[in-house]
């Protein structure tokens, strides 16, 4: 393969830039051969069980976890900032209208751009940390708010104005449902939440973090990362993975449904992760959630992961294929009262956190992320052939 002069002495690099290292970050990490993942200096797994999402929320954009008057004063700051402002709230309707086959991610898009508009949100480079930081602030608390107002009107529902006195999860559920939720299934949400935070350089972290390096508006950095979630290699695996559920049926079907399909080189959804080695760490919680839960699915769930694993290993030998955060992250959520199509979006009320983190991480340097290609199309002379 030929190549041009200044493309011959570019580093070869892998397809997606697996592997590669783009930055240095003290926001998480992923240690996909432990099977670990944490947050700054803490196990994500050991705050979801231990914390609530306020407080994990804090120690990403802040850096450090809050003690109990600072847990206090940021969930009456960020509750505040839930409502949103009246020219966005009046055109939800004709945006969910525009977007009704499309979902609440894509309505989300506009939703933003307009949030960001209405709050005279400006540059990231020409904002100071304070400023950008309560950007993030005032975009991520409205960003449940957008989403069950859209998924409501999309339905023919009346959308629910948020309420400051419940947390983060439960006002998300409010929203959605029209109810208050049970304490238990609103802690569900808030671990499940919590859990997906962040995840390393994910594509709509990434994407987050280009459009910040830009100096772009916060909006426009969240924008892109909703737009990368939105395709079917990122987001949307959680309904999927409970449709396998549902396409199994029944026990006795487990064996042959997966067996055919395994064969066939088709992916069984809820398996296997580009990271880890070994089990998904937040599989195991969710996992954990869903057997306190009980119930015929959970059962049914239980037993599905058992025959999958094992003919994994029998028909993909070496290979460590077990269950990844979908599989119990959908049962999880169909046990709380939430629709499949609210699953991904769900997952981005949560996810918007570690974007914010991420662009203000990024807006601190200065530097734009502009790699370049290596052009292996036919030669290009440095004169065009018949020019005069």
């Amino acid at each position: 393969m030929s190549v041009n002069s200044s493309a011959a002495a570019l580093v070869e690099v892998p397809r997606g830039l697996a592997g590669v290292v783009v930055t240095d970050t003290e926001i998480g990490d992923v240690r996909g051969a432990e099977g670990f993942y944490h947050y700054r200096q803490y196990s994500a797994v050991d705050l979801a069980r231990s914390r609530g999402f306020e407080d994990v929320w804090h120690l990403l954009v802040h850096g450090e976890l809050p003690d109990p008057a600072r847990s206090a004063a940021f969930a009456v700051e960020t509750a505040e900032l839930r409502r949103l402002p009246p020219e966005v709230w009046t055109a939800l309707p004709a945006v969910a209208a525009t977007s009704r086959d499309a979902g609440p991610l894509a309505g989300m898009r506009a939703a933003l751009s307009l949030l960001g508009a209405a709050k005279g949100f400006r540059p990231v480079y020409d904002l100071d940390a304070d400023r950008r930081r309560e950007d993030t602030l005032v975009a991520t608390a409205a960003v449940p708010t957008l989403l069950a107002a859209l998924h409501r009107l999309g339905q023919g529902l009346d959308p629910v104005e948020p309420r400051e006195d419940l947390s983060y999860a439960a006002n998300y559920l409010y929203m959605v449902t029209g109810s208050e939720p049970q304490p238990r299934r609103a802690r569900a949400i808030e671990q499940y939440l919590i859990s997906t935070i962040d995840h390393g350089f994910n594509a709509s972290t990434f994407t987050a973090r280009v459009i910040a390096s830009t100096g772009a508006d916060v909006s426009a950095c969240l924008v892109g990362a909703v737009g990368a979630l939105s395709g079917p290699l990122h987001g949307g695996a959680p309904s999927r993975a409970l449709d396998t559920l549902d396409a199994i049926g029944t026990p006795d079907r487990v064996d042959p449904w997966i067996r055919e399909r395994v064969l066939a080189g088709e992916r069984i959804m809820g398996f296997g992760h580009a990271i880890y080695r070994t089990q998904d760490p937040r599989s195991h919680m969710l996992r954990e959630i869903a057997l306190r839960f009980g119930g015929p699915r959970v059962d049914f769930a239980v037993e599905v992961e058992r025959h999958v694993e094992r003919i994994l290993a029998e028909l993909k030998p070496g290979r460590e294929l077990h269950t990844n955060v979908e599989f119990y992250a959908g049962v999880v959520m169909e046990l709380c009262g939430l629709p499949r199509e609210m699953f991904t979006p769900t997952f981005a009320a949560g996810r918007v956190v570690g974007w914010s983190a991420n662009i203000l991480e990024q807006a601190a340097d200065s530097k734009i992320i502009r790699p370049v290609a290596r052009y292996v199309g036919p030669g290009a002379p440095v004169e065009v052939p018949g020019a005069a």
